[in-house]
């Protein structure tokens, strides 16, 4: 897996430019594309690593991720907010970056992206971001900064480059004489 702080980063600058100003929204979009890691918590109750529950299984599929947009969107603090649609697709994109991320990642079995429908897992062609440990303490350690590093190449930089394009674009259009 990729690190949370990766997950979240690339969450945020996804929700700089489809949500530009939201910052609540853009801070809970970071949260949850954070959740598909919660089940690791498998490791601990015996569930099988490659099961359907397992880590990088349902949790990280394509269906979990429309599931905890539409949810969220339909809380009662989003259901009345303009421009909810647009909400929902952000959610649905910082959700489902979590297991994008991870397909890019080194090592575990893969992201079944398709699950419920089909257990298998896949991992991109490039793979250029060591794995994250799942403990925390193991993850301050030398193999963590090895991580952060591959992050701070592949995701970091080309996340906060985007941002920043967005941001600059943002404020040509605003300052543009009519």
């Amino acid at each position: 897996m990729a690190s949370a702080f990766t997950h979240a980063l690339a969450a945020a600058a996804i929700g700089s430019w489809i949500l530009p100003g939201r910052v609540r929204l853009i801070a809970l979009g970071a949260a949850l594309a954070i959740l598909p890691d919660a089940d690791a918590i498998g490791f601990q109750l015996g569930v099988p690593y490659p099961s359907l529950l397992g880590h990088r299984g349902l949790s990280h599929s394509i269906a979990f991720a429309a599931l905890v947009a539409v949810g969220v969107t339909l809380l009662p603090a989003l259901r009345a907010a303009p421009g909810r649609t647009r909400a929902a697709w952000f959610l649905f994109a910082a959700v489902l970056s979590h297991g994008l991320l991870d397909a890019l990642t080194d090592g575990g079995l893969g992201v079944a992206f398709f699950a419920p429908l089909s257990g298998e897992r896949y991992f991109f062609p490039w793979r250029p971001i060591a794995v994250s440990p799942i403990s925390v303490t193991r993850f301050f350690s030398a193999r963590g900064l090895r991580v952060l590093e591959s992050e701070l190449v592949v995701v970091w930089v080309p996340a906060l480059a985007l941002s920043g394009l967005g941001w600059l674009l943002r404020r040509w259009r605003s300052v543009r004489p009519s």
